[in-house]
């Protein structure tokens, strides 16, 4: 598989799953051109937004005063493009030339990248937003990505690969589509940020680690945001045919080469049960040795119940917990917080639950 068939496979479960994605390369590869066809595979309305040429109060809204006399009042009135994209109720929100935007502009499209809040108006939660940018050095008037916008993407680098260039002359350039997830791949996330969470318990530096020159600052780096876009994407992942080569792009897009290559070699190592078949048979259930596997292990059964906390459900996940309780009752006690706080209603007390009792009163979740 080419480099970038990789990154537009990457590229496509990003934007199906709404989590806002910088593509980075030198002008004239093909960034913008795969963008809009992407989003005519889909079927989507693209909005292409040229950030060079853009003021704040594009993204800001502009101020005018409605009403009169003493109902007089200012509102922030969206752009066209934002409008469009509302009755459309679906779409993609394409920011080009993002890093000619002076540092004004870029400080206008933070609240759009993560809330997409334009002006007064909110934009639906269907609407995916892709940016492109090319180096500082090659770009025109090029600007250094302020670390508080660069954050609010996952960085993926657009290779040029001159086969897939010789055989686009040849027998036309691919396109691939986003892929269709499935309708419950959201419920998997908080398994997900188990894993991420039991990774930050042995690297905690790791949680947020803001780089300290500017050209490293406006790339991809660490902190609690993209850790959460992290999980999210592996969500997506595992309701998908994307192949591991993208999901490694992704995760290290998300939270930068380093720490994404420490994050997916633990994933790895770590062989973590499933919990759904933890739940299945919860009297098989091995803790892991290590005390981050075994938090991530317990997190993730506690995350799949509370997807689906039926009385049943409940029930077997405090049984899975009672065989780690004499293990590592610190740690499973701090996962069996989120088994408690979805008791469904009803439901009687397990005997598992007495384990922790001391902890979780202690916490003020159990009377």
């Amino acid at each position: 598989m080419s480099g970038q068939f990789s990154v537009t496979k990457a590229l496509g479960l990003a934007v199906a799953a709404r989590v806002p994605v910088l593509l980075w390369g030198p002008p004239g590869t093909g960034k913008t051109s795969a963008v809009r066809a992407m989003a005519e595979a889909a079927g989507w309305p693209c909005e292409t937004v040229i950030s060079s040429i853009r003021e704040p109060s594009d993204f800001a809204g502009l101020p005018i005063v409605t009403g009169v006399d003493g109902a007089a009042r200012v509102e922030f009135a969206p752009p066209r493009w934002a409008s469009r994209l509302v009755s459309a109720g679906h779409g993609l929100v394409f920011f080009d030339e993002i890093s000619t935007a002076p540092p004004a502009v870029q400080a206008a499209l933070l609240r759009v990248v993560l809330e997409r809040t334009v002006g007064d108006l909110t934009l639906p939660a269907e609407i995916s937003v892709v940016a492109a940018a090319n180096p500082p050095e090659q770009a025109a008037d090029g600007w250094d990505l302020s670390a508080p916008l660069a954050n609010r993407f996952c960085h993926l680098d657009w290779p040029l690969d001159a086969r897939a260039v010789a055989d686009g002359f040849v027998s036309g350039w691919p396109t691939v589509s986003p892929p269709r997830l499935a309708a419950d791949w959201v419920e998997r996330v908080p398994v997900a940020r188990s894993w991420v969470a039991g990774f930050l318990i042995v690297r905690p530096e790791l949680t947020i680690a803001v780089p300290d020159q500017a050209v490293t600052a406006g790339r991809a780096w660490p902190s609690p945001r993209t850790w959460e876009m992290t999980a999210r994407l592996l969500a997506a992942a595992r309701s998908s045919d994307v192949d591991d080569t993208a999901v490694s792009l992704l995760v290290r897009g998300c939270v930068g080469p380093g720490a994404g290559a420490e994050f997916l070699t633990w994933l790895v190592e770590a062989d973590l049960p499933d919990p759904e078949a933890v739940l299945a048979d919860p009297d098989s259930f091995v803790l892991p040795e290590r005390g981050d596997r075994a938090y991530a292990a317990l997190s993730s059964i506690a995350a799949v119940v509370a997807a689906d906390p039926s009385a049943g459900r409940w029930e077997r996940g405090w049984r899975a917990f009672g065989r780690a309780a004499g293990a590592a009752p610190d740690v499973a006690a701090a996962a069996a917080r989120t088994l408690v706080r979805c008791r469904p209603p009803g439901a009687p007390v397990p005997p598992e639950v007495a384990a922790f009792a001391p902890l979780l009163r202690e916490a003020g979740l159990l009377g």
